[in-house]
């Protein structure tokens, strides 16, 4: 056990709940603790956007999924999930922030009431229930590859937990942006060495992309079948769209200081993600040169420790300190984003319904409790689900909020003609067939995804519950004139 290394960890992780506690003192009301109070600056909207995505996955679980399969199988993370900020920037960012709404849920209730705002806001909730339990079961794991099994990954989880929990509780959304800030200069610096370093291990990075490329690593498009086609695209969409309607993406584009700031931060986040996701990808790929067939058997067996494995047995002490504080930084800017974001959801379109005439220091104490509750659930969730992949944690997260709340998000906001009829339509006909498809996984599900079936039946639906009732009330009026005319003409 590495004591030096384990004590540089302790350090940071203290550091950063200290920031934490100070970013509290500056906590007065709930537009504090959710939106950090609409002041960010550009910076500080960019980090804070670019850390929510780059979690456990990106620096474990993409770059394995990469020297397995390629570009074509990591369509989904991080291709769909940057250009879901992309899209948001340039699309929404500039639209919701105008209408100066506490969480996402606000926007249904404003435009198909309550019940939509409820159901909507409900399976929003339920989306970050495998989002956040990657990142727990990545801190566990990271504590007991640390400690080399002193500490189980199931007791790794609870101290990863907590030391999330402590600062987001007290400083809310201004502990996750200003933490996010520091972390992600860590992330950045600490991935980059590393990159660099990587790449002479590896004899060059000639070397490294020879290898990708004796390999077809850089195949993108899948097969030219339907099937296969469709697999790719309902793999695509799941972050790429799904992720749009979603309270930590939200919160960003709301904790803006004016909609320019949104709309930009928004944009190059997504690109800055889609960019450096690349860099963990790098590295993989330079383990897979240098530790030859043994990194593509980790890789295989279990791929979340390929990365810490290679930097453990392959790099000095500076390095793995530059490492841990880099994944750190990345499980910790994505788990304190994604815990704040259904509590406040929850409190704010849930329960508020249920207890109306709430007081805001009434809403602030509900939330921070919310989150103990939220984390407490994960947490256990988490280590019920030990075993089951971080990227396939993540991936599976989004397919409700897809099939359920992007479509009433979008036509709310770019059709005029969408009413609460349509809303409901949509969201029986999306979380029915996708609900279909998931029951007939092994008929259905194999030939065409079912969360892009969901998604095509929530569109179909929403228009026509839309227009129905318009079309309904013409078809009364004309029929009403025809018979008008008859009796005209009988008499």
């Amino acid at each position: 056990m590495n004591i030096t290394l384990i004590s540089f960890v302790v350090l940071y992780l203290l550091g950063t709940l200290a920031l934490g506690v100070w970013a509290g003192t500056r906590i007065k009301n709930t537009s504090d603790f959710a939106i950090a109070g609409r002041s960010l600056p550009l910076a500080m909207v960019i980090t804070t956007t670019f850390a929510t995505w780059f979690g456990a996955e990106t620096v474990m679980g993409i770059p394995a999924k990469f020297v397995q399969g390629g570009l074509n199988a990591i369509v989904e993370d991080p291709l769909g999930a940057g250009t879901c900020l992309i899209l948001v920037g340039a699309f929404f960012a500039t639209k919701l922030y105008r209408q100066n709404l506490l969480t996402i849920g606000d926007f249904y209730r404003q435009r198909f009431g309550k019940g939509i705002e409820v159901f909507c806001s409900s399976a929003i909730i339920l989306s970050y229930l495998g989002w956040v339990a990657a990142q727990i079961t990545a801190l566990g794991l990271v504590f007991s590859v640390l400690t080399q099994g002193a500490m189980s990954e199931e007791m790794g989880m609870v101290v990863g937990t907590l030391a999330v929990l402590i600062y987001v509780v007290v400083g809310g959304f201004l502990a996750v942006a200003w933490t996010d800030f520091i972390q992600m200069i860590v992330l950045v610096i600490g991935l980059s060495v590393i990159a660099v370093f990587s790449a002479d291990l590896a004899g060059g990075a000639g070397n490294v992309v020879a290898m990708a490329q004796s390999k077809d690593l850089f195949r993108f498009l899948p097969e030219p079948t339907f099937t296969e086609m469709a697999m790719f695209l309902g793999a695509a969409v799941t972050m790429m769209l799904g992720s749009i309607p979603q309270q930590d993406v939200f919160q960003r584009v709301m904790s803006a200081k004016d909609e320019k700031t949104a709309r930009n931060g928004a944009m190059i986040g997504g690109i800055s993600y889609i960019l450096f996701a690349a860099v963990p990808m790098f590295i993989v790929a330079s383990a897979v040169v240098v530790m030859g067939q043994q990194a593509l058997d980790i890789a295989k067996d279990d791929y979340q420790k390929l990365l810490p494995t290679f930097v453990l047995t392959k790099m000095p002490l500076v390095m793995q300190i530059l490492f841990f504080g880099a994944l750190l930084s990345a499980i910790k800017s994505t788990s304190s984003a994604t815990l704040l974001a259904p509590s406040t959801s929850f409190v704010e379109n849930i329960l508020k319904n249920l207890r109306p005439g709430m007081k805001d220091k009434q809403q602030l104490l509900a939330m921070r409790l919310t989150i103990v509750i939220f984390a407490a659930l994960v947490l256990g969730y988490a280590i019920k689900m030990r075993g089951t992949s971080i990227y396939d944690l993540v991936s599976s997260a989004y397919q409700i909020t897809l099939v359920g709340a992007f479509v009433p998000l979008v036509f709310g906001l770019y059709w005029k003609r969408a009413t609460t009829q349509g809303a409901i339509f949509s969201l029986v006909a999306g979380i029915g067939v996708w609900g279909l498809f998931m029951v007939e996984a092994e008929t259905l599900g194999q030939a065409f995804p079912g969360q892009l079936a969901g998604l095509l039946a929530g569109m179909v639906a929403m228009v026509l519950g839309s227009l129905m009732p318009q079309w309904l009330k013409n078809r009364h009026e004309h029929k009403a004139h025809v018979e008008g005319l008859a009796d005209e003409a009988s008499k």
